[in-house]
């Protein structure tokens, strides 16, 4: 009786908080024919993405499981054995894209499901959806439900896919009994081709008790055979789960257990615990009334970031999550720029994550300074599993592009102001700091006039590139050794004062204007991303509203209109700020209209592209919100509300679970 109410309250608690508010949760195609990008589901360690076609799922992803792309080539992210392929017969056709009818495909971000549902030929009503289970972050589901319109004969097969990047596949049989449920495990295990990581994935089909369906296996295959009469009905699931030699050491094994305990548990309860986290997840949401394209296209960001990463995980987020091999799953500025200030608003254990992820890197980082002739520690532009830098041998922007260092850093004091954990900054971030201090002052070069220059570097604005004092290395380097004065004070600690005299006499280059140059000899021509804006927001070296504004209305001609989606978030913020919040909003949907791919609108790098999906540019867009038009800012003492501006037809803006102790705020139109 006690777990049947226990059911009824979550369900009715459940029904209400969907009925709150419907709008922006679901997106939704009925278009089979058109232009296709699919939008993957993700649990922070594998990212399933289902495709258009029925039952297929066509690429399975691994979170910081990394091969060669090639012979002596860089790493690259695995792609995994995908367990997920389901090959569905009616009266021994398969259902495929060209013979069905009716297709529909919806995906909801507030459970992290995705659904099909299509008609076959009159014959049969078919639906299903698929999970990447937040619960078994190694695991999958998949439900199917066929219902008859006709007598047929229902075949069954799971297939599983082995990418070409592998090599010596064996597929193995296993039967077993759960409980009194006869199981056949489907396990495929292989190692990739270069650094020889095992990986093994298992599924197995999940019955209705009781029901007389036949399950054989043959060959590589497991088959269910099923007869249906006219109005009867037929479900199934099928669990999959894949485990590799990063996380676990057997697993071959592994993935067996892991289904094995899936089908104990039960799919219903696999999916209420499922959700259950995702409920808990959404407590930090963002809530905008009236603009419902906004609001869905936030949500799809928020979506997109919270499914590439796990609290207490220790990894960080590519700059295209888990929905592709985009930059080879590698971590840039991108992690500590653009996506981890939303995390750390919204979700500080998800944030302190990414930050573990740097800490476990430390080392690596003081052998890549020592090895380029720098004191303290330096970190990679492009970081893999191993923390050395991946970035390709052709390009410079893997030696040179140094502001990734400082970017860190800064990441690490916000997250003491956020957090306010003075034992973490003593034990932590002081000792993170001080180090990247001590690379930028072993970095700068002291020039005759007494001024300091950072020189020979790549810009953020990576179109310029062996250029001297750029302005955004430069601002990243004074706000890092501010930053070290500070902390070093807050720990007791006496500090060298070159940390402060190199903050205080490094050159920011100025036109006569006194418009900020990207660069010491830059004039004026085009740039592909953000870079000298970032100095008002993020790093608050330029206060001055006028001269705020001076520097957005020169820039905002000079960026590539094609370049990466985040650039327009930082305008955003800015003209927020400014309480200019039209030309802030023509900013914010420059940042992701332009991108939008059909059907689920996920968006690309640039304007143009066709790589989603680009959690970066997720980042910004979120920023935007966030920072700019909420007008939330991080300080020494934590969070304060400063004044911005509402886009004019936004009614009002809801920001809810943020920071540590889960605060709301609102900024209503005045």
């Amino acid at each position: 009786m006690k777990k049947t109410l226990l059911f009824l309250s979550l369900f009715i608690q459940s029904i209400i908080a969907f009925a709150d508010d419907s709008a922006g949760w679901q997106i939704s195609t009925s278009d089979k024919g058109g232009d296709y990008y699919g939008a993957v589901v993700a649990s922070g360690r594998i990212g399933i993405l289902p495709w258009r076609e029925p039952f297929s799922v066509r690429d399975v992803f691994l979170n910081h499981v990394f091969d060669a792309d090639g012979k002596n080539g860089v790493s690259r992210v695995l792609r995994a054995i995908n367990p997920f392929q389901l090959q569905v017969y009616i009266d021994g056709r398969c259902m495929e894209l060209n013979n069905v009818d009716d297709w529909r495909q919806t995906l909801d971000m507030r459970h992290a499901v995705h659904s099909t549902s299509f008609s076959y030929q009159n014959r049969a009503k078919v639906a299903y959806d698929v999970r990447a289970l937040r619960n078994m972050p190694y695991a999958g589901l998949i439900n199917v439900s066929i219902e008859a319109l006709d007598d047929i004969v229902i075949n069954v097969r799971n297939v599983p896919v082995v990418p070409n990047e592998y090599q010596q596949p064996v597929t193995e049989m296993q039967n077993i009994n759960v409980e009194g449920t006869p199981l056949s495990i489907m396990r495929t295990r292989a190692y990739s081709l270069y650094r020889n990581n095992e990986v093994s994935a298992s599924s197995a089909f999940v019955l209705p008790k009781n029901d007389d369906a036949g399950v054989v296996a043959s060959g590589n295959s497991v088959e269910i055979y099923k007869p249906l009469t006219k109005g009867e009905k037929f479900t199934f699931s099928l669990i999959g789960s894949i485990c590799t030699n990063r996380d676990f050491i057997d697993p071959c094994n592994e993935s067996n257990r892991q289904v094995i305990y899936g089908v104990y548990e039960g799919v219903d309860q696999l999916v209420r615990a499922h959700e259950a986290l995702w409920n808990d997840i959404w407590k930090s949401d963002i809530i905008i009334e009236g603009d419902d394209e906004a609001q869905t296209s936030v949500r799809l960001a928020l979506y997109n970031l919270y499914s590439s990463i796990r609290a207490n995980s220790r990894l960080s987020i590519p700059p295209f999550g888990l929905s592709s091999q985009g930059y080879n799953g590698h971590i840039f500025w991108d992690t500590e720029i653009w996506m981890y200030p939303p995390m750390l608003f919204l979700n500080n254990d998800m944030a302190k994550s990414m930050m573990d992820y740097r800490f476990d890197r430390l080392d690596a980082a003081r052998k890549k300074a020592e090895a380029n002739g720098y004191m303290g520690v330096m970190f990679p532009w492009e970081s893999d599993d191993a923390g050395e830098e991946a970035c390709p041998t052709w390009a410079l922007t893997g030696p040179f592009e140094h502001h990734i260092t400082g970017d860190i850093g800064i990441a690490a004091w916000n997250y003491y102001c956020m957090t306010q954990d003075r034992k973490w900054l003593e034990q932590k971030g002081y000792p993170l700091i001080k180090e990247i201090a001590d690379f930028w002052i072993s970095r700068a070069t002291k020039n005759a006039d007494g001024t300091y220059s950072i020189n020979n570097v790549v810009c953020a604005d990576e179109y310029a590139i062996g250029v001297d004092d750029n302005a955004f290395t430069n601002g990243v380097a004074i706000v890092s050794l501010r930053n070290a004065c500070k902390v070093a004070a807050l720990c007791g600690m006496k500090y060298p004062k070159i940390w402060s005299e190199v903050a205080d006499k490094i050159n920011i280059h100025r036109f006569d204007d006194g418009v900020i140059k990207e660069y010491e000899d830059y004039d004026g021509r085009g740039i592909k991303q953000v870079d000298v804006n970032l100095l008002a927001y993020p790093l608050q070296l330029v206060t001055d509203a006028s001269d705020i504004k001076k520097n957005l209305v020169y820039y905002e001609d000079k960026i590539d209109k094609n370049g990466p989606a985040m650039s327009f978030s930082i305008f955003a913020v800015q003209y927020a700020r400014l309480m200019q919040g039209k030309k802030a909003y023509e900013m914010f949907v420059q940042g992701y209209r332009p991108n939008k791919l059909p059907p689920f609108g996920v968006i690309s790098e640039g304007a143009g592209g066709t790589n989603p999906y680009f959690t970066t540019g997720a980042g910004g867009m979120l920023q935007a919100v966030i920072n700019g038009f909420c007008g939330l800012e991080i300080t020494d003492k934590g969070i304060r509300q400063v004044p911005s501006a509402l886009p004019p037809h936004w009614k009002k803006l809801t920001i809810t679970g943020v920071g540590p102790d889960k605060k709301t705020y609102t900024r209503v139109q005045k």
